[in-house]
């Protein structure tokens, strides 16, 4: 769809919100590299820390009054004990796009649709996909199959199909994208942006430690397990990171309760770690301007290759 946000971009990317890996500075040289830059507000531990972060990200991206496009991940279930507070962060920093997680979008429709802003809303599911759109989202993230950490059970072109079918706001897909081959792929299915995660990762802006890095950048897809073992909700982990803290991947049993946080000696997530399906292509960790140029240029690459192909003839 046509939507200024997307106008604004040089490549329909969003350099995915990771939990405790998306920091400023990322955001700020994603966006800078003309994709959409974003991060979790979990990974502020305080709405004080919220409030220090939006103000940097905002600084960071404003030239001449006018704020390049970036994106603020919200956890909406009502489990949240801050969504409310971080709200009147939210509505004093004004970030351009806010996406829900977790949860209905309907509660920070209010606030965000009233400064202007852009709601696209997390989902995993047609399901919840048909009740974000009946809450009025501006846009849909379609979390597939193959995505890191928490990850969905559609494969990435079925779900934009069925999605698309019902829906005409802003559609973006994530699930094993790491290249701007996929990337293009992804569009030409009929979506209007692309998460990509684990590319992401693995740069120098990334706040994942040296060694998760390096992990990344060492394994490739059968490195990765989807289990429900770790936090009762299926998640594409990887092997190594499991082994060394001292986990079977082959035996591990789902916790009584669905768990996010601390357990069985581990913080999860900051011990244990994830990584998506696209991982295979990550051969370095350079800095984020160098990805985005790579994308780019693989992008570029595919719609010639799609391009000899226009109205069915090979041209």
């Amino acid at each position: 769809m046509t939507h200024p946000v997307l106008n604004d971009l040089r490549l329909p990317v969003v350099a995915a919100p990771m939990f405790l890996i998306s920091g400023p500075e990322l955001v700020i040289a994603a966006s800078k590299a003309g994709v959409l830059g974003s991060f979790p507000a979990p990974n502020c531990r305080t709405t004080e820390e919220l409030d220090r972060w939006l103000g940097t990200v905002t600084d960071g991206l404003t030239e001449d009054g006018v704020t390049k496009p970036w994106a603020l991940n919200m956890v909406t279930h009502s489990s949240n004990p801050r969504l409310a507070e971080d709200l009147k962060v939210v509505a004093e920093h004004k970030p351009p796009i806010v996406i829900t997680a977790l949860g209905s979008p309907r509660p920070v429709m209010e606030v965000v649709k009233g400064y202007g802003g852009t709601v696209i809303a997390d989902v995993v599911s047609l399901k919840l996909a048909h009740k974000a759109a009946a809450a009025r989202a501006d846009g849909l993230a379609c979390v597939s199959s193959g995505s890191g950490g928490h990850t969905g059970h559609l494969n990435p072109f079925a779900f934009v199909s069925a999605v698309r079918d019902f829906f005409d706001g802003i559609v973006a897909v994530g699930g094993g994208i790491a290249d701007g081959h996929g990337v293009a792929g992804a569009v030409a299915a009929g979506a209007d942006l692309v998460y990509v995660g684990t590319r992401f990762l693995a740069t120098r802006e990334s706040m994942a430690p040296d060694a998760y890095k390096q992990m990344v950048v060492d394994s490739g897809t059968d490195d990765l397990i989807v289990s429900d073992g770790i936090t009762g909700t299926p998640a594409s982990w990887l092997r190594p990171s499991l082994v060394e803290n001292g986990l079977d991947p082959d035996n591990l049993v789902a916790p009584e309760k669905r768990a996010y946080g601390s357990g069985n000696g581990h913080t999860r997530w900051k011990d244990i770690w994830a990584a998506g399906q696209g991982i295979q292509v990550i051969q370095d960790a350079p800095a984020v301007a160098d990805v985005v140029d790579q994308l780019v240029a693989d992008y570029g690459v595919a719609l010639s290759r799609l391009d000899r192909f226009r109205g069915g003839v090979l041209v």
